[in-house]
C-alpha cells in the first residue's frame, strides 16, 4: 500500500514532454540528412538550376514559335540546333585564330608583365619585382608545376567524358524544361488551392521575365563590348586582339563590380608590353566605352530586367562561387534578380515620417505670440 502511496505522489513528467522530445530527435535528424544531401548533391542542384536558366532564356522564342504554330517540342529543338550551328560556325571562323592567339598569349604573358613593370620602374622611379622573380618562376619549378598539374592520358579522357555527360544531361533538361514548360506549371500548380495557384503563376513568371531577360540583356552586352573591343584592339595593333576582346566581353558582364577594371587590365598589359602608349589608350577606350555602355546601351537593353545594387550583386557572386563553385557564382546574379523582383512585388512599402530638421533655427517666440491688446501710449 505504501508503494502505491508512493508512486501516487512522485511527480509524473507532463504530457508534452515525450512528443517535444520526439520532434526534437526527427528535426535534428532531418538537419543532419539535408546538409548531407545537400553536400553531396550540390553540383546537380547547380547544374540542374543552370539548365533552368538555359530554359528561360530561350523560353521567349519558343513562346513566339508556339505561337506561329509550330510545336512546342519541335519549337526547342530548332531553338537549340540553331544556337548549336551559330557555336559550331563561330568555332569555324574563328577557332583557329583563336587557339593561336590563346596558346601565345599565355607563352608571352609572363615576358609582357615583366617588361610594363620594368617601363614602371623606368618610368615612376618605382622598385617593383621584374623577371622571374615577378611571377617566381624558374626552370625547375616551371617543371614541377607540369609534372603536378598536366594529367595522364586516362585523366585527360576521364576528364573530356564528364565535361560531355555534364553537358548532355544540361541539354537535356533545357529541352523538357522549355518543352514541358506549361506543362510543368499546370502540375506544380495543380497540388495547391485555387487561391495559391494564381500566385505560383505570377511568381513563375515573374522568375522566367527577370531570369531570362536578364541572361539575355547580359549576352547582348558582352558581344556589344566584345565586337567594340576586338575592332579598337585591331586598328591600333594590339596583338592577340581575338582572345582579348572576348575577354573583356564576358568578364566585364558577368563579374560584377570589378568585371569593368579586369576586363580593361588585361588587354592594356598586352598593348603597353609592345608599346607603353597604346596600354594607355587602351585604358581611355575602355573607359569612353563604359561610359557609352552605362548612359546609352546599358539603360535600352536592360529596360525590362531588374537593375541590381553593385554592393548586392557583388556578394551574391561569392555567396554562389561558395555554396556551388563555379556554377553558383554564374547564377547567383539572376537568382538575386528574381527574389528582388518578388520583393518588390508582393513587398510593402510605407511613407516615411518627415523628421523635423535639427540644423533649422528655433522659431522665435515673438514671431509666434498672438497679438496683444494695443499701447495706448504708443498713439
Amino acid at each position: 500500500m505504501s508503494n502505491d502511496a508512493d508512486a501516487a505522489d512522485r511527480p509524473r513528467a507532463p504530457r508534452w514532454l515525450r512528443p517535444t522530445i520526439i520532434a526534437v530527435f526527427f528535426a535534428i535528424a532531418f538537419y543532419q540528412m539535408s546538409g548531407w544531401l545537400f553536400h553531396n548533391l550540390k553540383g546537380f542542384l547547380g547544374l540542374l538550376f543552370l539548365a533552368w536558366l538555359f530554359s528561360v532564356t530561350i523560353e521567349p522564342i519558343v513562346d513566339l514559335l508556339e505561337r506561329r504554330g509550330l510545336r512546342r517540342g519541335a519549337g526547342t529543338g530548332l531553338v537549340m540546333v540553331s544556337l548549336f550551328v551559330l557555336t559550331v560556325g563561330f568555332f569555324a571562323l574563328f577557332g583557329t585564330i583563336l587557339a593561336e592567339q590563346v596558346a601565345q598569349l599565355l607563352t608571352t604573358l609572363p615576358d609582357a608583365l615583366s617588361r610594363v613593370t620594368d617601363w614602371a620602374n623606368r618610368t615612376f622611379d618605382t622598385n617593383f619585382k621584374t623577371g622571374d622573380d615577378l611571377l617566381h618562376l624558374t626552370p625547375d619549378t616551371i617543371r614541377d608545376l607540369a609534372q603536378r598539374f598536366t594529367p595522364g592520358v586516362l585523366g585527360v579522357v576521364s576528364t573530356l567524358v564528364g565535361a560531355l555527360f555534364q553537358l548532355l544531361t544540361i541539354l537535356l533538361f533545357v529541352f523538357y524544361m522549355s518543352a514541358e514548360g506549361p506543362k510543368m506549371r499546370r502540375a506544380i500548380s495543380s497540388w495547391f488551392p485555387a487561391r495559391q495557384q494564381k500566385v505560383i503563376a505570377e511568381v513563375w513568371e515573374t522568375s522566367v521575365e527577370k531570369a531570362g531577360g536578364y541572361v539575355v540583356s547580359r549576352l547582348i552586352l558582352a558581344a556589344a563590348s566584345t565586337i567594340a573591343t576586338g575592332i579598337f584592339l585591331l586598328i591600333i595593333g594590339v596583338p592577340y586582339w581575338l582572345p582579348l576582346a572576348i575577354w573583356t566581353g564576358v568578364v566585364s558582364q558577368f563579374i560584377p563590380t570589378l568585371g569593368t577594371y579586369l576586363a580593361i587590365a588585361l588587354p592594356a598589359i598586352i598593348a603597353a608590353a609592345s608599346q607603353p602608349l597604346d596600354g594607355v589608350w587602351v585604358v581611355v577606350f575602355g573607359t569612353l566605352y563604359q561610359q557609352v555602355e552605362n548612359y546609352v546601351l546599358h539603360p535600352r537593353i536592360t529596360a525590362r530586367t531588374v537593375s541590381i545594387h553593385p554592393a548586392v550583386a557583388f556578394g551574391s557572386v561569392i555567396v554562389g562561387a561558395t555554396l556551388f563553385g563555379a556554377v553558383g557564382a554564374l547564377v547567383s546574379v539572376p537568382v538575386v534578380a528574381i527574389l528582388q523582383a518578388l520583393v518588390e512585388s508582393y513587398g510593402t512599402r510605407y511613407a516615411l515620417i518627415e523628421q523635423p530638421d535639427s540644423t533649422a533655427p528655433p522659431p522665435d517666440p515673438d514671431s509666434t505670440a498672438p497679438p496683444g491688446p494695443e499701447d495706448p501710449k504708443a498713439r
